[in-house]
């Protein structure tokens, strides 16, 4: 190495410390120079090297780099999941696909690989020239190493286009967990450095004026300065001292010199090498070319030839002498390439870009590459094949042009480029009539919902439906679709209908009819029907291990509706299973913001937190509106306390509802705004908050809106607010849905809310007391811990209005216990208002109450916590909350002096 040793040593320090270090610099500068003395210093370390070098030609090959970086890691494949197994196979080339490999399983295999091998090693994942990875590969890094273990260190050179620091490569300067990288840019030598460089490469010393004006000329850039020394060798005589020197200081004309002063055959061999992907002997003997035509050209220093391979010293040489090659010559040398490679796929891309007419045989060949590279998972490539092939299509043959545009559209949609696949969809549409116009707009439909634009999604699969020849199982398809797509159970039920019946007996189409099966349980039950939970036993036995995406996640719905927590979060997570397997980060986003529903509803806020963090961090990286994330965050925090901060997730998400004209937005938000007012006590503002959810409700058709439950608040606030003939027709709703289909939520809100309209009415609360008491005792404490707890408020609430402090104490003080062991902070402090108002002498230091006894009592004879949440029917908190209240009521600080301080005292009956 030569003048570099300082920003070698600069590397190695960024290395050490697991850093990401981006190598910028112009071409010739010496990159990959300094990459390749980093990696053998890396080697001889002992880390494990990953390492891949794309050039220019193999940008059109998917995953050749990558499969050059992960090659070392190739007997560890066997261990990974099965669809990550699969793809990462496909990619070493250890199997062919045996249908279409989903790239997101190949970036998810990718990272699962360089995570794995941390535990072992110090990693170092090292790509150079970044810019000429091929896209596949580089999506493939691109997702791994925004998410690999920060302990591995990133390496990678790239080129600087003069016009500043642009975006690290890869999105390496986005990763969540990582720092951002440091830049290193590679400067030009001065002209000592130089003098040594071209000594050593050259074998020969140049007088010092000549040295410094090669050194001027290159502005000290190594690879020119190579070339330039080389040129004026070349020359019949030295330039006289002070003399300009006669040769353009660029590497690209002086490649092309040194190109066009090669005899004839060696020029014709130079030039077959360069626009070979991977130029071997063999290949080039195939072709006409002898050994001997190289000479000229190694001794010119274009190429250096082994037994196996003939490469050239830096790609900017072959990509000076391919820029070089007249048009006609270059059609010439890939048909005749063509004819002699062995690759059907380097075969297709010659063809590709040497024939000028149409040409049914060879479009038929570029259709079938990109079929090959569909399935390798590489849609980028895939799209241009299929374009390609339509354009040498004759023009006789329509209806196979326009589907290989739509092919096309497809492999667009498939690689992330939604603008693109768009405008094809539509073009593709606007020049198709029938099944294939119907095709395309179902394409674009579904493009429309990846993008969270529904109206754009039901107005083009509508505009589909009608392009289908009826009764066929396309129109099935659409109709599938369709019932995703539209919010209202009425219009949604008769698309499920008609999906169902057209793709009855297709094999193919097994996940959609599953999906339609679903989508009319679930519309059906949002339309006020009884629930057929047939339905949904077919369809689950009918997706098999192939949950489709249309809808996964409506046995989770329905089971977290019917407040079955444990069903729905089991299904959620092996959901999410299945998608990572899979590299789907779209759908582990949708999972992780129902589990984080799911976990909030049943009291597990803490983990409610972890999943709704984590779908928000995804949903960032994936770019999505945050929407449904936002909301969930902003409802966890007020089940918290933290209503100003809830409030304003409220406010905001009613603005966006507004501007967008979305239902679903404003739904959820009507029903955060209503729980916010609440619980700050503006009874008012709740009410009419609920009020306009009703209204939002009842104009989509929504008889049954599951997840959305909100009478028992609004019954609460009408009855805070003084409006008793409101809060007695919200709980006439609250029957009819409670009669439509209990569940602990409507049973434990009709209790509660019947209590509170009997004491507000000046009637005998006893009856509704004791039906309270019933429906609290009847719902398990892991089922709805807040809504338990709340019943308990109420119940208090409503006997210190009839002055019976001792029970109303007994069952506020029970309702802090287990808001403070929820965390509920809004409803606690609640609870300690009405508790202070009790009056009355408060209970002795010593006197405790009848939970604490029985808590007490059984963790004085040893039981776990576990085991007296078990026998009391209550959550752990609660009987930490308990325990703590006993040992500052009892003055002790440990269970071991509560044997002591329980005797004499009478033991709890089992219960």
């Amino acid at each position: 190495m030569v003048g570099r040793g300082m920003i070698l040593d600069e590397v190695r320090r960024h290395l050490a410390a697991r850093e990401t270090v981006i190598l910028d610099g112009p071409t010739g500068i010496g990159k990959t120079t300094c990459w390749t003395a980093l990696l053998r210093w890396a080697a001889r370390d002992g880390w494990l090297v990953l390492r891949c070098a794309p050039t220019e030609a193999e940008t059109t090959v998917a995953y050749t780099a990558l499969a050059d970086l992960l090659s070392p890691l190739a007997d560890q494949v066997s261990a990974l999941p099965g669809p990550q197994r699969a793809a990462a196979e496909v990619v070493l080339l250890r199997a062919d696909p045996t249908g279409p490999v989903d790239d997101r399983a190949i970036a998810a295999a990718t990272r699962v690989l360089i995570d794995r091998v941390c535990a072992d090693h110090r990693v170092l994942v090292a790509i150079d020239d970044a810019h000429w990875l091929d896209p596949p590969s580089e999506r493939a890094l691109r997702y791994a190493l925004r998410r690999v273990s920060p302990t591995v260190a990133v390496l990678v050179s790239c080129r600087d286009t003069g016009s500043g620091p642009g975006p690290a490569p890869l999105g390496l300067d986005h990763g969540p967990d990582r720092p951002g990288p440091a830049r290193v840019e590679l400067g030009p030598l001065d002209v000592a450095d130089l003098r040594q460089l071209l000594r050593a490469r050259l074998g020969t010393a140049l007088p010092r004026p000549l040295l410094n004006r090669i050194a001027r000329d290159s502005g000290g850039n190594p690879l020119l300065a190579i070339e330039l020394a080389r040129a004026v060798l070349r020359l019949p005589r030295l330039p006289s001292p002070g003399a300009d020197l006669p040769v353009v200081a660029s590497t690209h004309p002086l490649v092309t010199r040194t190109l066009a002063a090669l005899p004839a055959a060696s020029r014709e061999a130079v030039r077959l090498a360069a626009l070979l992907t991977v130029p071997t002997v063999a290949t080039l003997a195939a072709a006409g070319v002898s050994a001997t035509d190289f000479e000229p050209a190694e001794e010119a220093g274009l190429v250096a030839v082994t037994e196996d391979t003939v490469t050239f010293p830096h790609p900017v040489y072959a990509s000076a002498v391919r820029s070089s090659i007249p048009p006609g010559i270059r059609s010439r040398l890939r048909q005749h390439l063509a004819l002699v490679v062995a690759d059907p796929d380097e075969r297709a891309r010659h063809l590709a870009v040497a024939t000028t007419t149409p040409d049914l045989a060879i479009a038929d060949e570029l259709t079938a590459a990109a079929g090959r590279q569909q399935a390798r998972g590489a849609p980028e490539l895939a799209a241009g094949l299929y374009d390609r092939a339509a354009e040498l299509t004759p023009e006789r043959f329509t209806t196979r042009r326009h589907a290989q545009r739509l092919a096309a559209a497809r492999c667009r949609f498939a690689a992330g480029d939604y603008p693109a696949a768009t405008e094809a969809a539509e073009a593709a549409a606007a020049l198709t009539t029938g099944d294939l116009r119907a095709e395309a707009l179902l394409l674009r439909a579904v493009i429309s919902w990846s993008a969270d634009d529904l109206a754009a999604a039901v107005t083009a699969a509508t505009r589909g439906l009608a392009a289908t020849t009826p009764g066929t199982p396309l129109a099935g398809r659409v109709h599938a679709h369709l019932s995703l797509f539209v919010d209202q159970p009425a219009r949604s039920q008769q698309h499920a209908h008609a999906a169902i019946t057209l793709l009855e007996g297709s094999a193919t189409d097994r996940g959609l009819r599953s999906a339609a099966l679903l989508q009319l349980f679930f519309h059906e039950v949002r339309g006020g029907l009884p629930p057929r939970t047939d339905l949904l036993d077919e369809a689950l036995h009918l997706e098999g291990d192939e949950p489709s995406w249309l809808a996964a996640t409506v046995p989770a719905v329905w089971w977290t509706a019917i407040d079955e927590h444990d069903r729905a979060r089991d299904r959620l997570r092996q959901l999410l299973d299945w998608a990572v397997g899979r590299g789907d980060e779209p759908l582990q986003h949708d999972l992780l913001a129902h589990l984080g529903e799911t976990e909030l509803l049943a009291g597990r806020w803490s983990a409610a937190a972890d999943h709704i963090a984590a779908a928000r961090e995804l949903g960032q990286q994936l770019g999505t509106s945050q929407v449904g994330e936002s909301w969930l965050a902003g409802l966890l925090d007020a089940h918290r306390g933290r209503l100003v901060d809830a409030g304003e997730v409220a406010r905001s998400g009613l603005r966006r509802a507004d501007e967008i004209d979305d239902p679903w937005c404003r739904r959820i938000h009507q029903l955060l705004a209503g729980f916010v007012a609440l619980s700050a006590g503006r009874m008012a503002e709740a009410a009419a908050h609920y009020r306009g959810l009703a209204a939002t409700v009842d104009a989509v058709g929504l008889v049954e809106p599951l997840s959305t439950r909100f009478e028992p608040d609004w019954i609460e606030a009408c009855v805070g607010a003084g409006d008793l003939i409101g809060a007695r027709q919200v709980f006439d709703r609250l029957a009819e849905r409670d009669h439509r289909l209990s569940r602990p939520w409507t049973r434990l809100g009709l209790a509660r809310s019947r209590a509170l309209i009997a004491a507000a009415r000046g009637d005998d609360p006893d009856p509704a007391l004791r039906e309270l008491t019933a429906a609290r005792d009847a719902t398990p404490p892991e089922i709805l811990p807040l809504d338990r707890a709340r019943c308990l408020l109420v119940a208090g609430t409503v006997l210190r209005r009839t002055r019976r402090k001792r029970p109303a104490r007994l069952a506020l003080e029970t309702a802090l216990g287990e808001f403070t062991a929820l965390g509920a902070a809004a409803f606690a402090a609640r609870a300690g208002t009405e508790l202070a108002r009790v009056g009355g002498r408060p209970a002795a230091p010593r006197q405790l109450t009848g939970t604490e006894q029985q808590v007490a009592q059984l963790a004085a004879t040893g039981c776990t916590n576990r085991v007296i949440a078990d026998r009391l029917f209550v959550s752990p908190k609660t009987v930490e909350a308990n325990l703590a209240r006993v040992y500052r009521k009892l003055g002790i600080s440990s269970r071991a002096e509560l044997g002591a301080a329980m005797v004499d005292r009478p033991q709890p009956a089992d219960r």
